[in-house]
């Protein structure tokens, strides 16, 4: 007995498909989801947890830990003052926007990026520790390879667009680990609430700080190609856990996912024997596979406005909704989302817990009088220029930083996080944008005073070629961050 001949090729169609369904899933997948236990590294639950991803800003975790590893072996301390170099202050924003001289210490340097991700104090604190960008991100590799980050490869300390600055779920779970396991007496640098310079107030970009109950790190991060990442960690009862999301659609979903992750993991803690083993973080068994790039999700023409690190009023309707794992354990989880106390959405609705700002400044170590007359030499630093009749006027500033940086941020990520191919491009390549040069030409030839009448001995041979400035025509390729 044999099937007709007309019912064969849907055989091979319905076959075809099953085995295209298997090898789709994951290629589909827009989040890499992880929560493992700090102290044993015990994975309570893994979505992607070990495919390639784009760190983005995640990226400064490893510069603190170098950093700090430095600190803590004496190679330099935290009172080490470090000099902003052209080249760090050339980074794309977010950024503090120190003039090239200023000086800062390697506290207040890692304050200013780990709070304010700030990516011009990631390249100071890699040349003020590794020489030179390519030499710190040397050490940044072999500190990775030590930790058996398998997965990880550094190009820059700051995480911008770049060729081959690759992480995966699975390796900043192994980072955030080691942070708590080796620099225990530096851990405070990873869940600052708040930093002040100057009048300025800087929130940390982790909205679970101050909002989700015993929140107590890490760090976030924003590329086009890579989505809203968030590394987080939450202690309840002497038991910490870690949760890391990769891919988020938003700022806040970044922070509803982890506080999902965070809750699941420390429900299921009465009913472990009932879960099936995922065993521990360092074995999970990577992915042979290139990144996503979320560049047209994250950024593409369908976006009213701009993405960019600091985006907290995006709507969340699927905030609630069950994540799209693939592993025994998120079915299992689910079933227990009626048991979290407050939902992750309204809770992160609601405004941080009150705390004093950790104050910042420029220069030495300073206290008392010292320290005051920094912060308000800083102040004055911050406030714009008013031109009047000739004549410059400080004046206060009207517009917070973070919604400076967020249009910062938002151009530099639109233009460098990938090519037309696919991939992403080094930032250090990236060309000056014109349309942005000629404002800022136009800004400096309005600072002289118009209608000087010219000299007697020295008559104006060309008045309308002596009005342009040669030197604001077109500006160096250096004269503007590189995207």
């Amino acid at each position: 007995m044999h099937f007709p001949r007309p019912l064969r090729p849907s055989l091979k169609w319905i076959l075809a498909v099953a085995m295209l369904a298997i090898a789709t899933p994951k290629m589909a997948q827009a989040e890499a989801l992880l929560v493992v236990e700090a102290d044993t590294g015990k994975v309570l639950q893994a979505d992607n947890a070990t495919m390639p991803w784009y760190p983005a800003s995640l990226s400064k975790l490893m510069t603190a830990y170098v950093t700090l590893k430095a600190v803590k072996d004496g190679r330099v301390s935290l009172d080490t003052l470090l000099t902003v170099s052209p080249t760090a202050s050339s980074q794309s924003p977010s950024k503090m926007g120190f003039r090239p001289g200023t000086q800062v210490t390697v506290d207040n340097a890692l304050k200013m990026m780990l709070v304010k991700s700030a990516n011009d104090m990631a390249v100071v604190l890699a040349e003020g520790i590794g020489g030179s960008i390519d030499g710190f991100a040397g050490e940044m590799n072999q500190t990775a390879q030590k930790l058996g980050m398998t997965q990880t490869s550094y190009v820059n300390p700051n995480g911008l667009p770049a060729d081959g600055q690759i992480t995966s779920a699975r390796d900043m779970a192994i980072l955030a680990r080691a942070i708590i396991r080796d620099l225990p007496e530096y851990e405070y640098f990873v869940h600052i609430p708040s930093i002040r310079f100057g009048r300025r107030i800087t929130q940390n970009f982790n909205k679970l700080i101050g909002r989700y109950p015993g929140a107590d790190g890490f760090k976030t991060g924003f590329i086009c190609a890579s989505g809203y990442n968030l590394v987080a960690s939450a202690t309840r009862d002497g038991k910490r856990l870690i949760a890391v999301v990769l891919g988020a659609s938003s700022g806040r979903m970044r922070a509803i996912r982890a506080a999902q992750l965070l809750d699941r993991g420390f429900a299921n803690n009465g009913l472990a024997w009932l879960r099936p083993s995922l065993g521990t973080v360092d074995n999970l068994v990577p992915i042979d596979s290139t990144p996503p790039n979320l560049r047209e999700e994250m950024c593409g023409a369908k976006h009213k406005r701009p993405a960019s690190d600091e985006d907290g009023e995006d709507t969340v309707a699927s905030a609630g909704a069950s994540t799209n794992g693939d592993s025994g354990v998120s079915f299992f989880a689910s079933g227990l989302q009626a048991a979290m106390p407050t939902k992750p959405a309204d809770m992160l609705a609601q405004p941080a817990a009150a705390s004093e700002p950790v104050v910042v400044y420029t220069g030495p170590t300073k206290t008392g009088a010292a320290l005051i007359a920094a912060v308000e030499a800083d102040t004055e630093k911050l406030q714009p220029v008013k031109r009047t009749k000739g004549k410059h006027t400080r004046v206060a500033g009207k517009k917070s930083d973070t919604a400076d940086d967020a249009k910062g941020d938002a151009k530099s990520t639109a233009k460098s996080a990938a090519k037309p191919d696919g991939k992403p491009v080094r930032h250090a390549n990236a060309k000056p944008d014109a349309a942005a040069a000629k404002p800022a030409a136009d800004k400096q030839a309005a600072a002289k005073p118009a209608g000087k009448p010219a000299t007697a001995a020295k008559p104006v041979a060309k008045p309308k070629s002596a009005d342009k400035p040669k030197a604001d025509a077109k500006p160096k390729a250096d004269a503007k961050p590189a995207g």
